[in-house]
């Protein structure tokens, strides 16, 4: 099999687990996928090899979600300076990634995490309104778009602008999906010119497709039977011990 030329299996079984942990919270709470994959596979492959492993999963996962509401091209037309401009740095983020060590780029995502877990769990709420913040948003994208080139996290500081402007569901849905979608595109050249996309890797993030959807399926089931906010809470708590992990390797006291 061609994949143990470049994967043990023991490195498989670990993919494999990552893969369906991830789409299992993502069933059960929404949490974005990449968000509970990345650490894990960082932790245990390092950030630049992990990379490429998490993005087919997740760009997946985010068309998914997309093709469940309408207004897809509304959300669009309003948010696309915002949506390309953040597609547009990725590149930024992966050229400075490729200059530094893997462990800092790590140690980056770990602190994106921790500050992703505060916000989450703070539950605040800012509000801001759409006709002062437009002229903003192209630098939201960048910024964004430029850690999640270097880091491989998609969140910050997306996340917190669109939720401060109060939009409804399934605008906040398409808005931040966009984004995801089209940086992860980026990321996928990328990853590719920077001889980090390879045929193996592509091949697992497929096969890792069926154990995705699985997970998805059996998280929503899940839900039905317990609290999902008390496991969400759960979750932010272990990916912040992740993003802890990431610091704590990086300096050398793990």
């Amino acid at each position: 099999m061609f994949l143990l030329d470049t994967f043990s299996v023991t490195q498989l079984a670990t993919i494999a687990a990552a893969y369906f942990i991830a789409a299992l919270v993502k069933g059960v709470t929404g949490l974005g996928y990449s968000s509970t994959c990345l650490p894990i596979l960082t932790l245990a492959f390092g950030l630049k090899d992990a990379l490429p492993l998490v993005l087919i999963p997740s760009v997946a996962s985010n068309l998914v979600v997309m093709m469940s509401t309408g207004g897809f091209s509304a959300s669009l037309r309003r948010f696309w300076p915002m949506v390309l401009s953040a597609a547009v740095s990725v590149f930024a983020g992966l050229w400075l990634l490729t200059q530094i060590r893997s462990e800092s780029a790590a140690a980056v995502l770990g602190a994106v995490l921790l500050l992703y877990v505060i916000f989450a769990l703070s539950n605040a709420r800012f509000r801001l309104t759409e006709a002062r913040t437009r002229q903003f948003e192209p630098a939201i994208g960048a910024a964004t778009g430029f850690i999640n080139g270097l880091t491989g996290s998609q969140v910050m500081p997306l996340i917190p602008y669109l939720l401060s402007l109060d939009l409804a569901r399934e605008r906040f849905i398409h808005a931040s999906n966009q984004s995801f979608t089209l940086s992860s595109a980026a990321m996928f050249v990328g990853l590719g010119l920077a001889g980090l996309m390879t045929v193996q890797v592509v091949a697992v993030s497929v096969c890792g497709l069926v154990l995705v959807a699985l997970g998805v399926r059996i998280g929503q089931r899940i839900s039905r039977l317990l609290a999902p906010e008390a496991f969400r809470t759960a979750v932010l708590i272990v990916l912040a011990a992740l993003g802890l992990g990431l610091i704590f390797r990086a300096v050398g006291w793990l």
